[in-house]
């Protein structure tokens, strides 16, 4: 059970993120192939933002935002999956004022490749294994040649 949870939380840790922030607002995205979910809060009391008019602008195009039914803001479009860091500038309409929050898309983080089965430590572990039998069995050789006859007495 651990081996098939292990795979599902390593790919939910690898999903590409944005931090955005103003003087007054924080975005927060996560990218999932060409879907991003921003929730979008206040710094002051960390109270969600909820019924502004959100924008993505990302590799100098803009993409509005669509309203989740959690608060959050969703977007979609086919930048979000091309490779490498994007700027990033969340557009943000809300109670007439517009807020401009920046900041950069990291690229999901590469899975640290799983060991060789041929690696030095996995062979290291053989041959020590190999020894302790190969010393466990001269051992009770040994053992069994000194001891005494016992048809003998």
């Amino acid at each position: 059970m651990a081996s098939s949870a292990a795979p599902a939380l390593s790919a939910a840790s690898a999903a590409a993120r944005v931090e955005a922030r103003s003087a007054h607002l924080l975005a927060v995205g996560t990218v999932r192939g060409e879907h991003m979910t921003i929730h979008l809060s206040r710094l002051e009391d960390n109270a969600p933002v909820r019924d502004a008019e959100v924008a993505l602008v990302l590799r100098g195009a803009e993409h509005p935002a669509t309203a989740l039914a959690d608060g959050g803001y969703a977007v979609e479009t086919p930048d979000l999956a091309l490779p490498g860091a994007a700027a990033v500038r969340i557009e943000v309409t809300s109670s007439g004022t517009r807020q401009d929050l920046e900041g950069t898309l990291q690229p999901a983080a590469s899975p640290e490749p799983a060991e060789d089965k041929g690696s030095s430590r996995q062979l290291g572990w053989w041959v020590l294994n190999f020894a302790v039998c190969i010393g466990f069995l001269w051992l009770w050789q040994r053992r069994k040649r000194d001891a005494p006859d016992e048809e003998a007495s």
